[in-house]
């Protein structure tokens, strides 16, 4: 396709094994199997110091942060994966947000944010699957304007849900994260038509 949608996919989470960076690969299969051109990558490739804005203002945008930064303003949607820790955002996720929403010389400061299409998910070994964090994510970023999609989907007792390969035991769960990616592709190739 000529005019691929470009989408970045990302986990909140920093751990090595995350099922998060699991999940959120899936619905980059769904999307690129529907026409969109995926950028993964782990956020631990991008060190971010705790946001402050003095820092900022003695040091200006970190590296790690512009980088990020040129990489989000380079696609056009988003799939990120939500690990909830106790029942809200991690710690990680936040500070990603938090430092993408800083303006700049020529740069508004939602810049980043502005005009994106998303799709948020959750693994979590917990009943819920990471639910409850889920809705402070899409606050978050609907506030910030994000149209994140009103599908979303949340893997319970995620210990015992993935393959070795990384894909869903439950076909029809593995076909619901994939429709996510596949959602937001749909949407982007509709809008640039």
């Amino acid at each position: 396709m000529a005019n691929s949608p470009k989408i970045l996919a990302f986990a909140g989470s920093a751990k090595e094994a995350s099922f998060n960076k699991k999940l959120v690969q899936i619905a980059a299969v769904g999307a690129k199997a529907a026409g969109a051109e995926i950028t993964y990558i782990d956020l631990r490739d991008f060190p971010m110091p705790l946001f402050d804005e003095d820092l900022e203002a003695q040091q200006g945008i970190p590296a790690a942060v512009r980088e990020f930064k040129d990489l989000m303003l380079a696609h056009q949607g988003l799939l990120i994966a939500c690990p909830e820790y106790n029942s809200s955002i991690t710690p990680l996720l936040k500070n990603v947000i938090d430092w993408a929403s800083r303006p700049e010389p020529n740069l508004p400061g939602l810049a980043c944010f502005n005009n994106k299409i998303v799709a948020i998910m959750s693994a979590s070994p917990g009943g819920f699957g990471g639910m409850r964090g889920l809705v402070h994510v899409r606050a978050i970023l609907e506030s910030i304007g994000v149209l994140v999609i009103p599908q979303q989907k949340s893997i319970s007792k995620a210990f015992e849900t993935f393959n070795e390969n990384g894909s869903l035991k439950d076909s029809q769960q593995q076909q619901d994260v994939e429709n996510l990616g596949a959602k937001v592709a749909n949407l982007l190739i509709k809008l640039s038509a």
